[in-house]
């Protein structure tokens, strides 16, 4: 088989992206707006099966990173080239921004209903402290919580640790609600830039006031900053400790 092109490539990060945010934020708008016929653990769960799909949409063209973190973990401690990073991320941001937009577009007259003003439920798409006066623990939680991610994506990909072929897309959702189950209630477990940048554009250009970017808050860069350290640390750690 050939090797995918760059634009293929691109367009499968786009597309599984796109898949990852429809399933991901289309759980949150559900059990926020339809509290009663969902819980907590709808949420992790359903971020979990969304990466697992939007994996098998894209693994095969790309690799499915899905995510500028992993992007820029694997060309840090990996074979993946310097020059794809921000291709590639913006390719991710982008199916992130569309995904999200979609989601609003099937559940907009819920949010009328729930939230007429769109002042209570920007959470949906994008993340948000839980404390506003402790931004920084925020920081620390997206750190460690993708440097976890990074970390077991490394162990879970290792040529070494394949007993089932086709095996990790399922593996990775696991971490991924593993993360959520442990680590998700203090900024709402982005531990991806696209996921959180792409869908809070949504929020700013659909009037939501509380945006955590126009709104003065500045909330939005915790999402961004805090997963490219983790992802650093994650790699550092798994090359230092794990690998060959």
């Amino acid at each position: 088989m050939d090797k995918p092109t760059l634009a293929r490539e691109l367009g499968a990060e786009f597309l599984g992206t796109l898949v990852l945010i429809l399933f991901g934020n289309g759980v949150v708008a559900q059990t926020v707006l339809f509290p009663q016929n969902s819980s907590v653990t709808d949420i992790h769960l359903g971020w979990g099966l969304a990466v697992v799909m939007g994996i098998y949409v894209a693994g095969r063209i790309s690799g499915a990173h899905l995510n500028p973190a992993v992007s820029l973990a694997f060309a840090a401690f990996g074979d993946f080239p310097w020059r794809k990073v921000v291709p590639y991320s913006l390719a991710q941001t982008a199916g992130a921004f569309l995904g999200a937009g979609i989601v609003f577009g099937v559940y907009r007259r819920a949010f009328e209903k729930v939230d007429p003003t769109l002042e209570r439920t920007a959470g949906v798409f994008a993340t948000f402290p839980t404390f506003p006066e402790t931004l920084m623990t925020g920081l620390f939680d997206q750190i460690i919580g993708t440097a976890l991610l990074i970390f077991l994506v490394l162990v879970v990909v290792d040529a070494r640790n394949q007993p089932i072929a086709g095996l990790n897309p399922l593996l990775i959702g696991l971490i991924v609600v593993v993360i959520g189950m442990s680590f998700g209630s203090l900024h709402g477990y982005a531990i991806n830039p696209a996921r959180d940048l792409g869908p809070r554009l949504v929020t700013v250009l659909a009037g939501f006031p509380r945006n955590g970017m126009t709104d003065g808050s500045g909330v939005f860069w915790v999402p961004i900053i805090g997963p490219l350290i983790g992802a650093l640390l994650g790699g550092f750690v798994y090359r230092r400790a794990l690998s060959r």
